[in-house]
């Protein structure tokens, strides 16, 4: 299979950096598959699952937050808001943030940001317990 130079970073540093055969990631718009060759692409990111095929065939799982994806001259880069392989997530903090997010939404009378707020924390919580 052919690979191309994949790079993905976060705030806190690089999560990966070497060749890849494939990426899939969630957009904004749905989900994605980056393989050799394409076509130079950028897309925002949304909150998912995000696999990559690394160039010995392993694929490894993380949930990805938002961020940037871009493809020029071949070389794919994922700037990600946050970014957690499976195996870093820990999955008694997710949900047990899930739980406290449904609680808050339980609440009658939740001021608009609060519910907001709720509904992202839920949503990122979901992400997180889905990726085991």
């Amino acid at each position: 299979m052919t690979t191309f130079h994949l790079t993905v970073v976060t705030p806190d540093g690089c999560a990966f950096d070497g060749q890849a055969e494939r990426i899939v990631c969630r957009a904004i718009d749905g989900d994605i598959a980056i393989l050799a060759k394409h076509g130079d692409y950028c897309t925002a990111l949304g909150m998912g699952e995000a696999h990559i095929v690394d160039a010995d065939g392993q694929r490894r799982r993380a949930a990805c937050m938002g961020g940037l994806l871009s493809v020029l001259d071949g070389e794919v880069r994922l700037v990600a808001t946050t970014w957690e392989w499976a195996e870093e997530i820990d999955q008694a903090r997710a949900e047990a943030s899930r739980k406290r997010a449904e609680e808050i939404l339980a609440q009658k009378n939740l001021a608009q940001r609060d519910y907001e707020l709720a509904q992202a924390r839920l949503k990122r919580a979901l992400v997180r317990t889905s990726i085991h």
